[in-house]
């Protein structure tokens, strides 16, 4: 029975000092550091449709851009992203959105157009849709990645035909895997 104690507060001090960790660490290379705050990011529990984080790595430096909904998401996002094995440095260009009750309002009419259209609706389903709507000021753009021309166009008359927005729809989303030209 001693044994058997003995046995388990080993195995307890063991796990609690990472010694038995579940995820084995990767060596802090560009791009482990790029593959692990892409991931990090996108765990963020308050990472949503509304913000729009992208980053590039260079010798352990990490530099963040992009948008968030509120003011605390840019100072979190910094914090884990630090944290994360090899990186030697944050700089957070991180844009925070104005809070406005109007931009709000834009969101959700945007949001629902878009996600409540048939051919992209799948899009709903995603923990976190592929499909950013950034709104300041009135203004919308739309960031992120689809599956096809078709969608990326849909999404873009969908969010332009949702109202209150000041000025054209920008749609900067990305085709997946489109084809080369030239």
């Amino acid at each position: 029975m001693r044994n058997k104690l003995v046995a388990n507060i080993a195995l307890g001090a063991m796990l609690s000092i990472g010694i038995l960790s579940a995820k084995p660490a990767l060596p802090p290379t560009d791009p482990n550091i790029e593959k692990e705050t892409g991931h990090e990011i996108r765990m963020y529990a308050h990472y949503t449709i509304w913000d729009n984080i992208t980053y590039r790595v260079q010798n352990g430096a990490v530099e963040l851009d992009g948008e968030v909904s509120q003011p605390y998401k840019k100072a979190d996002l910094a914090r884990i992203v630090q944290r994360i094995p090899g990186v030697v440095s944050v700089t957070n260009n991180v844009k925070v959105l104005p809070l406005s009750p109007n931009d709000d309002r834009l969101r959700l009419q945007v949001a629902r157009s878009i996600f409540r259209d048939p051919t992209l609706s799948r899009y709903s389903l995603e923990p976190v849709p592929t499909i950013h709507i950034i709104v300041e000021n009135g203004r919308v753009t739309l960031e992120g990645v689809v599956a096809s021309e078709n969608e990326k166009n849909i999404a873009g008359i969908r969010a332009s035909g949702a109202g209150l927005s000041f000025g054209p729809v920008v749609n900067h989303l990305v085709v997946e895997n489109a084809p080369k030209k030239g």
